[in-house]
């Protein structure tokens, strides 16, 4: 592109959900530019990596009413590139059978009609014997739940884009964004113009919302995301339909321990704590609190006994968090040409093809396909800052 090129969009940040903003608007025929300050393929943000959890195990319905038709645009995008992203494996959801958060899910699974199976303690054991159920928990399995392959959804969302005509420069920073009729977007390689910008930065966010005279109530978490070893390789297989789980609360913690099974190591299943401690995107290294596998560690040794009680592999993630661990999509509140989508606060990644489609619709001026006062600006109006 010219110089004197103005985009009908420029996305900024192309992870899961700029990607797949980027490419819903190329899917209408918008000239769009995703920028990446980072080298792709990278694992410097919340994006990468093989795995993630696709439900509609949540406590609220506009959740898994949006997942219907998520699961659809899933499998449509691996009908067009060829490639699959999703597996099918169940979720076996487990917590104290009397409390809110486990009855809640029960009750959306239940009013959405999702294929469920309720385990008892009884027979828990027959089906699921690689998992010690605690005293007093519930157990059921959503049915249509599973595995959705992140590194290979991201790397194909990118590449659809592309094959549309859209333009995508990594390693590319952006260092001012000026609002106007026309939107500047300043990166050190030069200078973006486009009628309208996307702001899906993830724990950058804020940054490039300073320029904008925005600040959000967005807390950077940095998660230590754990892959522990089978002491009978297959036992917790993929392949042998070993389901994903959640664990909504234990003796061992009130946050969530939440696993995967073995896939991007042989023989190292994933399981984490759905938590982490405040870190600088930019020096997440620094940030080397491991009380949370500590936790880990506890709990697998009390509930997962085919498994070695320490991890293997320990890797690294980042969350994005807002106060209430909803997301954010919506237009700025003064520059109606500027979309931010941000604080997907670690359970993100699923909605990755409603996101892009709900933040092209903000792009375009379209109503959205979904209610999204949930995510709207407004709800945090006491906790953002303006400059303005």
């Amino acid at each position: 592109m010219s110089a004197d090129t103005v985009y009908d969009c420029v996305v900024i940040g192309a992870g899961v959900q700029g990607s797949f903003t980027a490419y819903s608007l190329a899917k209408k025929n918008k000239k769009t530019l995703l920028l990446e300050q980072f080298v792709l393929p990278h694992s410097r943000g919340s994006s990468h990596g093989q795995t993630r959890i696709i439900r509609k195990a949540y406590d609220q319905d506009f959740y898994a009413h949006m997942l219907d038709e998520c699961y659809e645009l899933w499998a449509q995008l691996e009908k067009e590139a060829g490639v699959r992203l999703y597996r099918q494996t169940g979720l076996l959801v487990m917590g104290p059978e009397n409390s809110r958060y486990y009855e809640l899910v029960k009750s959306t699974l239940q009013k959405n009609k999702v294929p469920m199976v309720a385990l008892t303690k009884e027979n828990f054991s027959k089906h699921i014997p690689q998992v010690h159920l605690s005293e007093g928990h519930g157990a059921v399995v959503e049915v249509p739940a599973g595995v959705l392959f992140a590194d290979r959804a991201l790397k194909t969302a990118q590449a659809q884009f592309q094959k549309l005509g859209g333009v995508i420069r990594d390693k590319e920073m952006v260092t001012d964004i000026k609002p106007g009729p026309v939107v500047t977007v300043v990166t050190p390689s030069g200078v973006h113009r486009a009628t309208s910008v996307v702001i899906t930065a993830g724990p950058w966010a804020n940054r490039l919302l300073a320029h904008t005279g925005l600040q959000l109530p967005l807390e950077v978490e940095k998660i230590n995301v754990c892959y522990w070893k089978e002491k009978v390789p297959g036992s917790y297989d993929i392949r042998k339909r070993f389901p994903c789980f959640i664990q909504t609360e234990c003796e061992e913690s009130k946050e969530h321990i939440y696993g995967l099974p073995s896939n991007e190591y042989p023989g190292l299943m994933k399981i984490c704590y759905h938590a982490g401690f405040e870190a600088d995107p930019d020096k997440r290294d620094q940030q080397t609190n491991t009380s949370d596998i500590d936790i880990l560690k506890r709990y697998v040794a009390r509930c997962l006994p085919g498994l070695e009680p320490k991890p293997a592999v320990v890797e690294s993630c980042l969350y994005t968090v807002t106060p209430d661990r909803h997301f954010v999509l919506d237009r700025h509140p003064i520059y109606n040409n500027i979309v931010i989508g941000a604080g997907f606060s670690g359970h993100g990644f699923k909605f990755g093809p409603i996101i892009g489609k709900l933040l092209s619709e903000l792009t375009l001026g379209e109503v959205p396909s979904y209610d999204i006062s949930p995510f709207r600006i407004r709800r945090f109006q006491d906790k953002t800052k303006s400059a303005l």
